[in-house]
């Protein structure tokens, strides 16, 4: 194959998975330039491995790499002291066994967070989560992966992504009515 053709074939798979390779950087990393950083770095990366690429889903090869260079660079920029390590006794503390969500509080919640007002409270309560969480949320809610497409990204079985699925839309539907019910008491 030519070096032309190949960039093209890079080109035509790749370059329409932009978006979705900055979302995930920009979630994992927590800034602007990291992630822009990261998904350059990722896209080298990927064109460098391309050709041994065959026909397999090229947004997933594309996020896994990203996911990968997303951490190695926080490891490289930060040390280890970004990645808070899951804590099965610290980070399920807040969780509540057996907790089954109301659809209909679902629903109302889902009304309000239609604000901007409220999509910055859905963002920063998103972004304080544990990683392990956040990024198969990421992942599933907002660039529509399955859940192996998540798993092969992530590097888990498929119901590990299942439980973390679930146990961050706990967490996060938790942490987002408790900060709405401050912020309406404040408002009163």
């Amino acid at each position: 194959m030519s070096k032309d053709t190949l960039i093209q074939q890079f080109e035509n798979k790749m370059l329409s998975h932009m978006d979705s390779a900055y979302n995930l950087a920009r979630w994992i990393t927590g800034h602007d330039q990291d992630a822009e950083d990261v998904v350059q770095e990722a896209y080298i990366r990927a064109f460098r491995g391309f050709e041994k690429y065959t026909d397999i889903n090229s947004l997933s090869w594309l996020l896994t790499i990203v996911r990968n260079t997303s951490y190695n660079w926080m490891k490289s920029k930060h040390g280890y002291r970004h990645l808070i390590e899951f804590d099965e006794s610290v980070h399920s503390a807040t969780d509540e066994p057996g907790f089954v969500g109301d659809r209909s509080q679902d629903f109302r919640q889902d009304a309000i967070l239609n604000s901007s007002r409220n999509k910055d409270l859905l963002h920063q309560a998103l972004k304080e989560m544990p990683l392990i969480f956040r990024e198969v949320i990421v992942l599933h809610e907002i660039e529509d992966l399955s859940y192996k497409e998540i798993a092969d990204i992530v590097g888990v079985p498929v119901g590990t992504v299942m439980s973390r699925l679930s146990r961050g839309r706990r967490r996060l539907q938790k942490t987002l009515a408790s900060r709405l019910s401050r912020r309406n008491q404040v408002e009163l």
